[in-house]
């Protein structure tokens, strides 16, 4: 039986995006899987408008994909904060049996009360999810990313291989860099204990030229997309959350996948699975931007050593510090940007 996938999107003031990504979704060619939408309180129409895209409203245009109204109408199945929280055990089951039963494809969505961030937004469609489907696997996709039709079924092919695999991520590429789409941005990650930054993407703005063209272990792969089997030891404290939410954006993704690591499972970069991500979309904000500092530097902190974290503490005010200043003040023309950035990250 081919295993069941929920695959789990935040939407936050980015429609646009999300469509692209949706419609990419509905035009692949793996058979079992459901789409949980969470909404991080969007305040730019973003509902409405996914929900004129799902009866077939909105032509979706993009250089990945032909635009086909044979998938419409989605079925959308909305539920606010309160509504979800309410939901008992009985009504999943009901629920469960109405999509199961229905020849349509079905777009869930969360409307969340606020923006809880990545983490946390996460953590409710996966739980959503999790009393809903019971699959085998949860996929976290950013909402500004394009999927290949092949990319679910190579990265579920894949981690089927060994019980021992945990995770499993596809090649990343841009998906606009130097007015190409085959530059890579992540073929997996790495840790680097000892460099100015702890951790880093493979492959990171090279030309695909065949050169990750290997199924590799790796050390972690980025949450833009990320496929994590359920029975892994890490679903054993579910109802805490999968990813850390003390974490806003930027760096629970890697600490799942060194908790994944720690209980013995692993974690593998599969090339032939592939999307395309729009960098930098989900960090144009400025808070954001900056609250991956203190991320950062939790992810440290609560995963390495002391020696470590001090370590990269001197290695941020002598190498890093110094760049971001010049950077503030390049970007904004304003040397208050940077005491900003220093009072927000205290």
């Amino acid at each position: 039986m081919t295993p069941k996938v929920s695959i789990i999107i935040l939407n936050w003031n980015g429609w646009e995006d999300t469509l692209e990504c949706l419609e990419s979704i509905y035009q692949i060619n793996y058979n079992n899987y459901n789409v949980i939408l969470v909404d991080n309180d969007s305040e730019d129409n973003s509902i409405q408008t996914i929900k004129e895209y799902a009866n077939g409203e909105i032509e979706i245009k993009s250089k990945f994909f032909k635009y086909t109204h044979d998938n419409k109408p989605i079925e959308i199945m909305e539920y606010s904060q309160r509504e979800y929280e309410e939901l008992k055990q009985k009504e999943y089951l009901n629920l469960n049996n109405k999509v199961k039963d229905s020849k349509t494809n079905k777009l869930i969505i969360i409307k969340n009360e606020k923006n809880y961030g990545f983490a946390e937004g996460n953590n409710i469609g996966i739980k959503f999810a999790q009393k809903l489907f019971d699959p085998d696997y949860f996929l976290l996709l950013n909402n500004d990313t394009v999927v290949e039709p092949n990319f679910l079924k190579e990265l579920v092919e894949f981690a089927d291989t060994d019980e021992k695999i945990g995770i499993v991520g596809p090649k990343i590429y841009y998906y606009n860099f130097k007015n190409k789409d085959n530059y890579i941005w992540s073929a997996g990650g790495e840790i680097h204990l000892w460099r100015e930054l702890i951790y880093s993407h493979v492959g990171i703005n090279e030309e695909d030229l065949g050169q990750f063209d290997a199924v590799k272990e790796v050390e972690w792969v980025s949450g833009a997309a990320l496929l994590l089997k359920t029975n892994a030891n890490i679903f054993k404290n579910l109802e805490c959350g999968v990813l850390n939410n003390n974490y806003f954006f930027g760096t629970e993704d890697v600490e799942l996948c060194i908790k994944t690591r720690k209980t013995g499972l692993k974690i593998f970069y599969v090339f032939r699975s592939k999307i395309w991500h729009k960098v930098g979309t989900s960090r144009e904000k400025k808070k954001i931007k900056t609250r991956n500092f203190v991320d950062y530097f939790r992810l440290i902190k609560h995963n390495f050593s002391l020696f470590f974290y001090i370590y990269h503490l001197i290695l941020f005010f002598i190498l890093i510090l110094p760049k971001l200043f010049i950077s503030f003040i390049i970007n904004y023309r304003n040397p208050q940007a940077i005491r900003e950035f220093i009072r927000y990250n205290k």
